[in-house]
C-alpha cells in the first residue's frame, strides 16, 4: 500500500456540503483507505481569473494503485461531479479539483503526472489543510509546516465542522 496525498477543492454548485461524496467516491474507487481529513476551508480564489471564493481540503489515504492509475481515477471522479478540463479556463470557475499532491516519497516528472505537486510550496490554500493533516510529512525535503511559513494565507478562513 501507498500513502498519497490529495487536494480537493471546488466552488461550484454548493462544494461544502459535498465534500464527502468525492472523498467516499476517492476512497472507493482508488481502492483506498482515508487515514485523515483535514477541515473545509473557504479560500481566496488563485491563478489570477476573478471568480468567487473556493472551498479546499486534503485527504491522505493509502492505496494500492499506481500513482498514474491513482490519476486517471481522480480525473474520473472530477468528470462524474460535473468537470470536464476541455471546456474551462485554467485556474477559473470548477465543480470538482482532485490534486494528487505526492505518493509515498516518489519524485516523477512524466507529461501526465509530475510528483510532487509542481506547485504545492506556492499554495497556501493546500499547505493550510495539508498542515493541519500531515504537518511533518517530508516532501521533496520540506514539511507542510515549513513551506507555510513562506507564504501568506490571507483570506483562509477554516469553515465550521458540518453536523
Amino acid at each position: 500500500m501507498a500513502s498519497a496525498l490529495i487536494a480537493l477543492g471546488g466552488h461550484l454548485g454548493d462544494v461544502n456540503t459535498r465534500c464527502g461524496a468525492p472523498i467516499d467516491a476517492v476512497c472507493r474507487q482508488a481502492q483506498a483507505r482515508l487515514t485523515a481529513r483535514s477541515s473545509d476551508y473557504e479560500t481566496p480564489p488563485w491563478g489570477g481569473v476573478e471568480q468567487h471564493a473556493f472551498i479546499n481540503a486534503c485527504i491522505a489515504i493509502e492505496t494500492s494503485l499506481a500513482p498514474q492509475a491513482l490519476l486517471a481515477t481522480l480525473l474520473d471522479i472530477e468528470r462524474t461531479f460535473g468537470r470536464d478540463r476541455t471546456r474551462e479556463t485554467r485556474w477559473g470557475p470548477r465543480t470538482l479539483d482532485l490534486d494528487l499532491i505526492a505518493y509515498d516519497d516518489m519524485a516523477l516528472d512524466t507529461p501526465e503526472l509530475t510528483l510532487p505537486h509542481p506547485r504545492l510550496f506556492e499554495r497556501a490554500f493546500v499547505l493550510v489543510p495539508l498542515a493541519e493533516i500531515a504537518p511533518d510529512r517530508v516532501i521533496a525535503g520540506r514539511s507542510p509546516r515549513e513551506a507555510l511559513s513562506g507564504v501568506s494565507s490571507d483570506g483562509i478562513v477554516r469553515l465550521p465542522d458540518l453536523a
